[in-house]
């Protein structure tokens, strides 16, 4: 085995494009987690911006309309969610599932519904890969969702852990009867980091036809959804912990593929499998130690005396 292939400036810039989708939707549920709210319908919310965004990027011509509308239809559920979870103060995990399996089902239907049955799918214009420059120009030709990523990672830390805003988010999913005592609107925080988050996660989905694949197909989120949810643990509930563990599952990933092309004594089963089962054993390593946010899965009701 040729071990530069390790460190090959094609396989540095797939992880970065790879993981870019995933990053995203773990940085929204990163927000939705620290205001003490658990969305564990994230993969069907990224399989309906994957299907909404493919479809409105094909109908209009342009990914930017592709991805506000799968925006858009990401925090419609997400207002769902909160509805159910924060004011109806439903299970977290229950309502959670239904509306995965809901999404899943909507986006597929989504799709029969507008493109239909195709011998050869529809496709749309894909970003960019940054994979032919040479040299260390690869850090400047990548698509731009990553420097988009990278932007967010930034800015949701600062909004975190810089701002009275970030401080109520913290606030609410630690204590939310100490948070409203002290003025905070928790209902509010939660709703408002709900909608943002679920925004992120559609986002999230939407980039992965249109720097991935092209086209759009059932299933195509692949368990990314799944992934996106442990790498808020492994990342310990903050920004940076999460695009660290986020690169490195999008290193795997991206040196699977190579290997995939190059390696013919390793099964390719098995390949497949190993991005997957690297981030669970990470994950389940990282979660020891770890501290959840103290409020998370827990409805809040401000009748209810403490």
């Amino acid at each position: 085995m040729n071990w530069t292939l390790l460190i090959d400036p094609s396989v540095l810039a797939l992880a970065l494009v790879v993981a870019t989708p995933v990053l995203l939707a773990a940085l929204g549920e990163l927000l939705i987690e620290r205001s003490g709210v658990l969305n564990v319908a994230i993969e069907g919310m990224m399989a309906l911006g994957a299907a909404v965004g493919f479809l409105g990027a094909y109908l209009s011509g342009s990914n930017m309309v592709g991805i506000l509308a799968a925006m858009a239809v990401a925090a419609l559920l997400g207002l769902v969610l909160g509805y159910a979870c924060i004011t109806l103060r439903a299970p977290q995990l229950t309502v959670g599932l239904a509306l995965f399996v809901l999404a899943v089902g909507l986006s597929s239907l989504l799709y029969r519904l507008v493109v239909g049955l195709q011998f050869v799918p529809p496709q749309i214009p894909t970003y960019g890969s940054g994979l032919a420059a040479d040299g260390a120009g690869w850090l400047f030709a990548l698509p731009g969702p990553v420097y988009v990523m990278l932007l967010a990672t930034v800015l949701t830390h600062v909004l975190l852990f810089y701002t009275p805003w970030g401080l109520r988010i913290r606030a609410s999913g630690e204590n939310p009867r100490a948070a409203e005592s002290q003025g905070v609107a928790v209902f509010t925080i939660r709703y408002a980091s709900l909608l943002a988050g679920s925004a992120l996660i559609g986002a999230g989905g939407a980039l992965l036809p249109m720097m991935l694949t092209g086209t759009y197909t059932d299933m195509m989120v692949g368990g990314r959804g799944w992934i996106a949810l442990m790498l808020v643990i492994l990342g310990r509930w903050t920004p940076f912990g999460v695009l660290l563990g986020g690169l490195l599952f999008g290193y795997v990933e991206a040196l699977q593929y190579n290997l995939l092309l190059k390696v013919r004594l390793i099964p390719s089963q098995f390949l497949l499998m190993v991005p997957y089962l690297f981030v669970v054993l990470v994950a389940i390593r990282a979660y020891r130690g770890a501290q959840a946010p103290q409020a998370l899965m827990k409805p809040y009701d401000r009748e209810l005396r403490a």
